[in-house]
Order: C-alpha cells, then sequence, then structure tokens
C-alpha cells in the first residue's frame, strides 16, 4: 500500500481533530432538522478541506488519491453529510484539474481550492438511474452564437442549492452510436444559469439519511452556454472524462463508508464495554463479541480495498474494477455494521439518544449512490473478463 506523506499524516490528523472536537459534539443541531450546516462549510473551506485534489500551484492542498480516501473517511467518522458536501466538487475539481483547458483551470481551480466557489456533478436522469447510456439531456450546439442549449432534467444532485459550477454530463451529438461517443461535460455555471430562467432547481428531496446536505432535481429549460464551457474545449469526449472521475467518486463513496461503519463499530464497542448483563460486559458473551469481530475484520477487508483502489489510481493506471469493488464492499459492509452496531445496543439502538440509528439511516446511501451496486457487479464483472482475456 501507497505510503502518506508526512503533510497527508499532518493533514488526517488534523480531519480527525476538527471531526471530534467541532463536528461530532454538534452533529444533531444540523442532522435531525435537516439544516445546511454553514458553519462547519466555513470552518472546512479555512482548512483547505475543498481543495483536497487541487494543484498547489492553484492554491489547492494536492494530497494523493490514498489521502484523500482516509481524510473522506474521517470525516464521515463525524458526519456523513460532510463527506458528501466535499464529494462532486472533489470530482470536478479532479476533472478541471485533469482535462480542463489552461483556461478552465485558471478560472476554476484557485476558487475551487478555496470553497469560494464550490461544484456537484450532474449525471443521474429520472428515468434513467444508473443507465447513463440512456441519457436524454442534450445540448444542441447553435453555430450562429458559438453556444449550446441544453434541454433535459437531472436529478439527486448533491449540493444543487450550494454550488456555483455543475458538471453536466450530456449528449452533444445525438445520432452517436453507441450513445456514449457524442457525450460531453459541460461546466455550467449555476447562478447564471438560473439567473437566465434556463435552469430551475427543485426544493431539496426528502431522504431517509444524509441529512444537512440537499439533493435537488435540476430541470434545464433551453439553458445557453458557450461552447468554451465544454469541459477540455472538445466535445463528445466527456464519457471517458466522467468515468475517469467516477474512478475518484466511487473511491471517495468507499471512504465514506468506511468512516460511517467506524463509527458504528466504535460506537458498539464502547457500548458493549460499558453495558453489563449476567454479571459481565456484554461482549464477553460471545454473541455479542463474535459480531464485533466480525465488524472488525469486515471493515479491516474494506480498508485495504479502498487502498488499494486509490494506490492504483495514483499510479495512473486504470482504477474502474478496483474502485468498483471498493465501493461494493465497503458499502455493503457499512450497512451491516450499522445494523450489527443496532444490535449490540438492542433496544437503545433503535432510540434517537444513540448515534448508531443515524449511521443505520446514513448507510444505505453508499449502496445506491454513485452507480449502485447492482451496476457495480456489472463493472467488475466486464473488466474482470477483459483483463483475463488479456493474458
Amino acid at each position: 500500500m501507497s505510503t502518506l506523506t508526512q503533510d497527508e499524516q499532518e493533514m488526517i490528523a488534523l480531519v480527525r481533530e476538527f471531526v471530534d472536537e467541532r463536528v461530532r459534539p454538534r452533529v444533531r443541531e444540523f442532522e435531525e432538522p435537516d439544516v445546511y450546516p454553514e458553519p462547519f462549510i466555513e470552518e472546512m473551506k479555512k482548512l483547505g478541506f475543498f481543495g483536497l485534489l487541487v494543484p498547489a500551484e492553484h492554491g489547492g492542498v494536492d494530497v494523493s488519491t490514498a489521502a484523500f480516501a482516509r481524510i473522506t473517511e474521517e470525516i464521515a467518522r463525524g458526519w456523513m453529510s460532510l463527506a458528501g458536501a466535499i464529494g462532486g466538487h472533489s470530482v470536478i475539481s479532479y476533472l478541471v484539474k485533469t482535462f480542463g483547458t489552461p483556461e478552465q483551470q485558471a478560472s476554476y481551480l484557485p476558487r475551487f481550492a478555496t470553497g469560494e466557489v464550490r461544484a456537484t456533478m450532474a449525471l443521474t436522469e429520472p428515468g434513467g438511474g444508473s443507465d447513463l447510456q440512456a441519457m436524454s439531456t442534450v445540448a444542441t450546439y447553435d453555430e450562429a452564437t458559438d453556444e449550446y442549449v441544453v434541454t433535459g432534467s437531472k436529478t439527486w444532485i448533491s449540493n444543487a442549492q450550494h454550488s456555483g459550477v455543475i458538471g453536466l454530463l450530456c449528449r452533444t451529438d445525438r445520432d452517436a452510436t453507441p450513445a456514449h461517443k457524442g457525450m460531453s461535460v459541460i461546466l455550467v455555471d449555476a447562478e447564471a444559469a438560473v439567473a437566465s430562467g434556463g435552469l430551475e432547481i427543485s426544493p431539496k428531496i426528502p431522504k431517509l439519511g444524509y441529512k444537512g446536505v440537499e439533493a435537488c432535481t435540476l430541470s434545464f429549460d433551453g439553458l445557453r452556454v458557450p461552447a468554451s464551457a465544454v469541459l477540455g474545449g472538445e466535445a463528445n469526449r466527456g464519457w471517458g472524462h466522467m468515468m475517469r472521475g467516477l474512478e475518484v467518486g466511487r473511491i471517495q463513496v468507499a471512504a465514506r463508508a468506511l468512516g460511517v461503519g467506524k463509527a458504528a463499530l466504535e460506537a458498539a464497542t464502547r457500548y458493549a464495554q460499558e453495558r453489563e448483563s449476567f454479571g459481565k460486559p456484554i461482549w464477553r458473551h460471545q454473541s455479542v463479541g463474535n459480531l464485533l469481530a466480525d465488524m472488525a475484520t469486515q471493515l479491516r477487508a474494506a480498508q485495504l480495498l479502498t487502498a488499494d483502489a486509490a494506490e492504483r489510481l495514483d499510479s495512473g493506471v486504470r482504477a474502474d474494477m478496483e474502485a468498483g469493488m471498493a465501493k461494493l464492499f465497503a458499502s455493503e459492509t457499512a450497512m451491516k455494521v450499522a445494523l450489527d452496531a443496532v444490535r449490540v445496543h438492542g433496544g437503545y439502538g433503535y432510540s434517537r439518544e444513540f448515534d448508531v440509528e443515524r449511521y443505520f439511516r446514513d448507510a444505505p446511501l453508499m449502496i445506491v449512490g454513485e452507480g449502485t451496486n447492482e451496476i457495480q457487479r456489472n463493472v467488475i464483472a466486464a473488466q474482470w473478463v477483459a483483463r483475463s482475456n488479456e493474458h
């Protein structure tokens, strides 16, 4: 596994301190009423959390993917929603850093780094879900004005009401076969788009968990954006761009799942030592001790899978299978660990007085988000067969 630099280790320690001293004592102030955590976001800006994947020359922290995963894990251990607040932003930062034109990099990256401008990505559509090939959002080129005219809708877009830039994946060549060869990522200025009347952002969608950070539907109706907003300056290359970005995104989701799982295990371990029945701490009863053993083992395996995917991405090679494996295993593990933490707590685990009920509500998001786990299995199988045939 990759070795983190001293600076990266110090950054992780800073995040851990922020989580333990600032976030965990106040989570319920924002989580229970489902209020956007503006004070936390402002502190995260000052600490550089929005510039984790932005190059240093543009004012960013510029950590490795391995360090980014560990930082995400620590944030999610405190409150998964805060890790979601930097999720799509970090993917778009990575895409602009990797594929953006020099003008796009100079315009966006310094503001991304400070959090002055935050970004989100828009892929999922109301009728398509994880089937991105069935995408119907279209951007039609207007040669007379050198603009694209965007029509369509996206849904479940995190941070939609608080993002200044939307990384929109859409079809710019409706006749392309297969469809993904005609897709582009367009960097939409959200404020200007809403002001022009070409974009409407819905109220937040009510959710089981992942409170505080909104998810919304975006409706594009004849929105005009300059051709220079196409990521990389060349249309119909967006599929490859976004698939690379999703490798980062899926590692980030795996790390979020790890954070939730670790928080649940920590809570269960603490409770199992404090709670006694039949004259001894409940962890000494085999049924509870076995739960803790399995929870710890599964989380360790998930952590190693996530670290492996991050190391592979840092080495510059394709990591879609590894990122998919990490996302699949870590999210399923987080769900099981969160449920087992409720079991350890018994009836108290069902009470809102204990944090394990929140972990149980937050865990499912990682199973269905960033490509459902059913889709992850398809990706893993296809890549496994393709790589097997290369040898």
